[in-house]
């Protein structure tokens, strides 16, 4: 699959985890290269967003089963979550004016939106 980070222009691409530095780091190596992360321990940025706690059966329901299972028919080998998994993610465009002009919030790990609507909501702002 070819990297669509060219699409983004010249958008920084910033990635907040609150998983521990070190976690991130082989994290980054292993899938964001060459992607900007930061971390966020404290999960400020999280509250700041309003990225909530997951319910259970969106966390780990049949959806989020089946994107597993399509990762391991992939290729992909299964890793333990070593973080917390109920923590919700999101995705978040802002210019450089600081002004949001995208926010999705994640309702369960497999629900994000998609390259193109990022792509879109880049070149919008």
């Amino acid at each position: 699959m070819r990297s669509r980070s060219d699409d983004f222009g010249d958008a920084a691409i910033v990635v907040i985890t609150f998983s521990a530095p070190e976690q991130a780091l082989r994290h980054r190596q292993e899938r964001l290269t060459p992607l900007q992360i930061l971390v966020d321990e404290e999960r400020n940025s999280y509250r700041a967003y309003g990225l909530g706690r997951g319910r259970v059966w969106n966390v780990w329901g049949p959806k989020v089963w089946l994107a597993y299972a399509r990762l391991l028919l992939s290729g992909e080998r299964f890793r333990r979550p070593v973080d917390d998994t109920m923590q919700l993610g999101g995705d978040v465009v802002v210019g450089s004016d600081g002004t949001i002009s995208f926010l999705f919030r994640s309702e369960g790990p497999a629900d994000r939106p998609t390259v193109d609507e990022l792509v879109a909501a880049v070149h919008e702002r």
